[in-house]
């Protein structure tokens, strides 16, 4: 899971975001609402390791602030 919301950020690139839809669906085929949770609990752990950035409304937010539609980009090196 982590990998493929580094690999579809990194695809992306740093001026674009992916929503954690994105990688639900590619992982969970028709199922994928049910990995949604995992999705972002797995990206909040990313954020805090600083390999991506959580943004809420094109502005990034800390992991343990978020609430609400959420997008994922791959952080700034």
């Amino acid at each position: 899971m982590a990998e493929s919301i580094r690999r579809l950020a990194t695809q992306r690139g740093a001026e674009k975001s992916i929503c954690p839809s994105e990688v639900a669906r590619e992982l969970g085929g028709e199922s994928w609402r049910g990995l949604m949770r995992p999705v972002r609990d797995t990206a909040m752990e990313l954020a805090r390791q600083g390999e991506i950035e959580v943004l809420r409304k094109g502005k990034p937010v800390e992991p343990g602030e978020v609430r609400g539609v959420i997008r994922l980009r791959i952080a700034a090196r």
